[in-house]
């Protein structure tokens, strides 16, 4: 893919570092001393330049690019930005950082997929604190969301099968061990292993009380 990233702050310059060995990437800031911050062994390309000047966003490639992340840390930047990658210049898939909650709506009107860190990271940590054996991931929805489950033995013997529900809840991803596995329907559960699904949010609560983890 062809990627153009807007903001190489510590967001955009982590994710143009994790894109750039299958991808085309290309990073744009406003202040040359951020490009620095993709490191010497990017391989991709830095344009200092202003993103909501259209000059720069053709001289980047926006004409020809599959995807627009846009991570600078003004929202209505943001906003703007991915409003011309979506609209004028017709990119595929737009994603933008928004750090009022309040506003992601206004990106998903547009056609943006908002990203939210507060609400995803306040979540981890109110889990944490919380010590449970599950965390419920909140991404940019109203419709669904995610759960990680530590499995301490209370399912083992259990079939993937026996835990989906369809339309409310489905096992995507078993981790035994360090591997990750895509699993069948007729996977058995073992102690230690950690469960991911995904879980439509009104059914959250009856999903938790079936997992047993209320």
């Amino acid at each position: 893919m062809y990627i153009i990233i807007v903001g190489c702050g510590r967001i955009g310059s982590y994710l143009a570092n994790l894109l750039q060995d299958d991808h085309n990437v290309v990073v744009i800031d406003k202040e040359a001393d951020n490009l620095e911050r993709v490191g010497d062994n990017f391989n991709g390309f830095s344009i200092t330049g202003d993103a909501l000047d259209l000059d720069v966003l053709k001289e980047a490639g926006i004409e020809k690019a599959d995807a627009v992340a846009v991570t600078t840390s003004n929202d209505n930047t943001n906003i703007v930005i991915a409003q011309i990658a979506k609209k004028v210049f017709n990119v595929p898939k737009v994603v933008a950082r928004v750090s009022d909650i309040g506003k992601a709506e206004i990106y998903r009107n547009l056609g943006v997929d908002p990203v939210n860190s507060t609400s995803i990271f306040a979540t981890l940590l109110r889990e944490k604190v919380l010590e449970r054996n599950f965390t419920t991931y909140i991404f940019e929805s109203s419709k669904v969301s995610m759960l990680e489950i530590k499995d301490t033995g209370i399912y083992s013997g259990k079939r993937v099968k026996d835990l989906n529900i369809p339309g409310e809840f489905q096992v995507i991803t078993v981790v035994r061990g360090q591997e990750p596995v895509i699993p069948e329907e007729d996977m058995v559960f073992t102690a230690g292993d950690i469960i991911v699904g995904v879980v439509k949010l009104s059914a959250l609560k009856k999903i938790k009380k079936m997992l047993k983890l209320q």
